[in-house]
């Protein structure tokens, strides 16, 4: 079984290999760009949920809220970039709203976990004290 350290290696690889396909992939021509969905706002989202998956596999200990911001800014960082005129393509702040929409999703699951796991702590607490 491969080590943590190894394994996070990885993780943080396949995080900042994605992330820079991503920013190329956004700025690129339109027609050399990878599409995976026929809706530009799908392929949005799916970038973001993987980036935003592989981004709390690579930095375990970072806060979420971190995380979302960071991706979040990312994600704007990007829209601003295609808005350059040497760039060639088009600032659109509904694809930052479907990388953000994108991001709370992946992170949804994950937070509900966390407050699963905080409510039991707690009440197993409550519960020795009493």
């Amino acid at each position: 079984m491969p080590s943590i350290p190894l394994l996070l290696k990885v993780a943080r690889v396949a995080f900042f290999a994605a992330l820079i396909f991503t920013f190329y992939s956004a700025v690129i021509p339109p027609a050399h760009a990878l599409r995976l969905t026929p809706w530009d706002k799908a392929t949005h989202f799916i970038a973001f949920y993987t980036l935003t998956g592989l981004a709390v596999a690579a930095f375990p200990k970072l806060n979420l809220a971190v995380i979302a911001a960071m991706l979040s800014g990312f994600g704007a960082l990007i829209e601003v970039v295609q808005g350059l005129p040497s760039v060639h393509r088009d600032r659109d702040f509904w694809d930052w709203v479907a990388d953000s929409i994108a991001i709370a999703c992946a992170l949804g699951p994950m937070l509900l976990y966390w407050w699963r796991e905080r409510v039991s702590s707690a009440q197993k607490y409550t519960e020795t004290k009493a």
